[in-house]
């Protein structure tokens, strides 16, 4: 799946309150954007794609019926 089906997906199934799924949108693009990245920049994008998926945290606690 390529970053434009996983958008296409994320808008059809109203999914873009999910965080999870616009981080792995996000390291999709990423991943394919790679080859024009020098290292350091690679490793900076991906260093805050991390940082952002750390700051979520455990917030499914107690609505995990409603989001997963």
């Amino acid at each position: 799946m390529n970053s434009k089906e996983l958008a296409q997906y994320i808008e059809a199934t109203d999914s873009i309150s999910k965080p999870w799924l616009l981080v792995q949108l996000r390291l999709k693009k990423l991943q394919e954007r790679r080859s024009m990245l020098s290292p350091d920049e690679y490793a900076t994008e991906l260093a805050d794609i991390h940082r952002d998926l750390m700051n979520l945290g455990e917030w499914w606690e107690g609505i995990e019926d409603e989001v997963f």
